[in-house]
């Protein structure tokens, strides 16, 4: 497969600048595989697809307030700093983004909050873009993460042209979001409501959480035509034993295992034992999947409806089958269904 297979034309209007009123009452384009057929619906139905032992897997991970502004010292030029991760929690190291980057080199300071009560120096340089800080705060690890969070705001995607509103603090966030570590939400988990938790409870669904803490590498472009050439970032993740043992037990029983989201599906083929059970992990993935592919553990997935050319769109395309995708997006964008992060969801079984 090559890359211009993946690009279609999106109405820019179709890209989703707000979530909708209610988490689950996005709409949900229903994809049969075997019957080949579409679907429409509200996500609050997609209860109808699931039976009593059938097991939805979540990615519990949590965003954190990413994005800070700071001013660089004697200019005062206002500089864009997206934290991306700790590099060393007892230096206060952070491997960070910053724009403009042209006027960011080793050494300047940065200061951050109205009375400059955060200052960081610049000690390396990583990529055109990238850069190493180390903050100078004066008190505990414990008050230096919550200055952070309190300077910090939402990051939402760059597509999202608009101020991050108090309501983004709640909403760029699933329900059951644990693990801060993510620097853009598991989007497929945004849609659930915990009204539709509590009903797929009582009907018997189980869950299964583990954790892949998305980073930005999940919305880098792919440069090349040739798809095995592209190469992934790594993001960390980790599969519970407890989990493992569900799922697997649940493989067994022949029953419904959904992967919510890919970043899910990537978390759980990046662990897979010779029989095509799933091991407990800890660690990193840089797994790219991509037509064609073989799933070893979902049998369904949840998912939103991606961008042109983007790595979410191929691993959509290698489960519900590239032919099957292209048609399904082609009805989306006719149907003027809601595209990326605050968009819309796709069922496939």
């Amino acid at each position: 497969m090559k890359l211009s297979h993946f690009e279609f034309k999106l109405p820019d209007e179709l890209l989703a600048e707000y979530p909708t009123e209610h988490r689950d009452e996005s709409r949900l384009m229903v994809l049969n595989r075997k019957m080949q057929t579409i679907e429409h619906k509200l996500f609050k139905d997609v209860i109808d697809y699931f039976e009593e032992g059938d097991v939805l897997m979540l990615n519990n991970t949590k965003v954190f307030p990413a994005r800070m502004y700071g001013n660089k010292e004697k200019t005062g030029a206002r500089i864009e700093v997206f934290l991306l991760r700790e590099l060393n929690a007892e230096n206060r190291l952070w491997d960070v983004l910053v724009d403009p980057a042209r006027k960011i080199r080793i050494g300047n300071k940065l200061f951050f909050g109205d009375d400059d009560s955060l200052v960081a120096e610049v000690i390396d340089n990583t990529t055109s873009r990238g850069r190493t800080l180390r903050f100078l705060f004066d008190g505990s690890y414990e008050a230096f993460r919550e200055k952070l969070i309190e300077l910090g705001e939402t990051p939402l995607p760059k597509y999202i042209n608009r101020e991050v509103r108090d309501e983004d603090e709640e909403r760029y966030q699933t329900i059951y979001a644990k693990n801060e570590g993510a620097v853009a939400a598991p989007t497929a988990g945004l849609h659930f409501s915990k009204h539709l938790m509590k009903r797929l409870e009582i009907k018997g669904v189980e869950f299964a959480e583990m954790t892949l803490h998305v980073g930005l590498g999940t919305f880098s472009p792919v440069e090349v035509e040739d798809l095995s050439k592209h190469k992934m970032d790594s993001e960390q993740i980790i599969i519970p034993a407890n989990t493992a043992q569900k799922i697997n037990q649940a493989k067994k029983e022949k029953r419904r295992i959904c992967a919510v989201g890919t970043t899910v599906m990537r978390t759980v083929e990046s662990s897979v034992s010779a029989n095509h059970l799933l091991n407990p992990y800890e660690g990193w993935t840089n797994k790219f999947i991509f037509p064609p592919h073989d799933f070893s553990i979902a049998n369904a997935m949840i998912t939103n409806f991606h961008t042109p050319k983007s790595t979410l769109m191929m691993m959509t395309a290698a489960f519900a089958g590239y032919d099957f995708l292209m048609k399904a997006y082609r009805e989306a964008v006719k149907e003027k269904y809601r595209f990326y992060s605050y968009g819309d969801a796709m069922l496939i079984i």
